[in-house]
């Protein structure tokens, strides 16, 4: 049967994912969140004309390089004040509403204060140094759309507006389950042939960086009673579930066919490397992802497949990392029969960007994960020559 390829995986992956309800949620709370609605504003920023210095608001008309003007009032920051006094200045501050009447603001340094008068040293512009109503933000303005998923900026730029709650998406719970009797948690003492479980503190990361709450179900031991029974627990309390382990062909891998007996597979082995046995279907109504055990196919497979599903789920508009093309500084002469995704690091450089490969490229060594910043991409059937280029999607997209 031929492998199906990582496109048309996640074709089918991001048509399938269910859209989840919204909530209301506190700003404070809301980091990483997906907006459920447009955000609109519902006023000016700033809501009035105000000064960016620090100086003195003045009629232009009225300016006379060197003679002095009468101080006739001063405006801090939060006070507003009185109409401007034909021929005087207003002292005023940073962020301070301009006076009606004014027109200019000097700044401080430009001038020199004597008693209750202010000299104006400088040529100065109509209109300079002053911040119109709106010229950030005006009302009606679309600012956020739906599907955005919320940077710490844009907590700022809602907080400027008055906003205190948003509508997200509701919070994602995913059942996170780890396969084999040969795991062991770290802190454990190690008996003979067995390892520590890396993949459940790196998924769990990972799954709690898309905004979603992890369901541990800890390690389940390589047998068929105990990966139903905790197949059927994700079931019933989560909303998507994750295993690592079980879904090859080995005799002690039990989750796929548990799965298949409790509901569907729907994708099992793609085209791809590392990753191959990844496996995806229903338990009931709830979707189910079963990774490979392997640490580094594990990671691979959850940043390029089950990442953009929970995004998507969510509501975000454009789930799908980036990719942006690198000179390759490698070499990959074999062309393989699967998409491979190759550990990498990108730097900068004065023609663009150039990448370099891990030379450890086997799917059990985690510190080629550890030390690259992004993945390269190479497709089915391609080799890579020095000076090539090359499509690369950073970490920072995946994880």
């Amino acid at each position: 049967m031929a492998l199906r390829s990582v496109e048309d995986a996640l074709h089918y992956l991001l048509a399938d994912a269910p859209k989840w309800g919204s909530e209301l949620r506190d700003l404070a709370h809301s980091l990483g969140a997906v907006l459920a609605e447009d955000i609109v504003a519902n006023a000016d920023v700033p809501a009035a004309d105000n000064s960016a210095m620090d100086g003195y608001a003045i009629r232009y008309r009225d300016l006379q390089k060197g003679q002095p003007i009468p101080i006739s009032q001063r405006i801090p920051a939060g006070v507003v004040g009185d109409a401007l006094q034909p021929a005087t200045a207003a002292r005023i501050f940073t962020g301070a509403f301009i006076p009606d009447g004014a027109d200019t603001v000097i700044a401080q340094e430009d001038c020199e204060v004597s008693g209750a008068n202010v000299t104006v040293n400088v040529l100065a512009s109509k209109g300079q140094h002053i911040r119109p109503r709106g010229q950030d933000i005006s009302s009606g303005q679309r600012l956020l759309a739906a599907g955005h998923r919320l940077q710490a900026a844009d907590l700022g730029l809602l907080a400027s507006l008055g906003i205190s709650q948003v509508a997200v998406s509701k919070v994602i719970k995913v059942a996170l389950m780890s396969t084999g009797d040969e795991l062991r948690e770290p802190g454990e003492k190690l008996g003979q042939g067995q390892i520590y479980n890396s993949n459940r503190p790196m998924l769990a990361a990972m799954i709690r960086s898309l905004g979603c709450e992890v369901l541990d179900l800890g390690i389940i031991a390589d047998d068929p009673q105990a990966t139903k029974t905790a197949l059927e627990r994700a079931r019933d309390q989560a909303d998507v579930v994750v295993s690592s382990g079980g879904v090859s062909v080995g005799e002690e891998d039990h989750v796929k066919a548990q799965v298949e007996a409790l509901g569907e597979l729907q994708l099992w082995k793609l085209a791809i490397k590392p990753g191959k046995p990844l496996a995806y279907g229903k338990l009931s109504k709830v979707p189910f992802f079963g990774l490979p055990g392997n640490p580094v196919s594990s990671f691979v497979t959850f940043g390029l497949l089950v990442r953009p599903y929970l995004l998507a789920m969510q509501g975000v508009l454009e789930p799908l990392a980036p990719q942006w093309p690198a000179v390759a500084n490698f070499e990959w002469p074999k062309a393989g029969s699967r998409q491979e995704y190759l550990r990498a690091r990108v730097t900068p450089s004065a023609t663009g960007l150039e990448v370099d490969i891990h030379p450890q490229q086997s799917s059990g060594a985690l510190t080629s994960v550890s030390w690259c910043n992004a993945l390269a991409v190479i497709p089915v059937g391609e080799t890579v020559q020095r000076g090539d280029r090359v499509e690369i999607i950073f970490l920072r997209d995946l994880s």
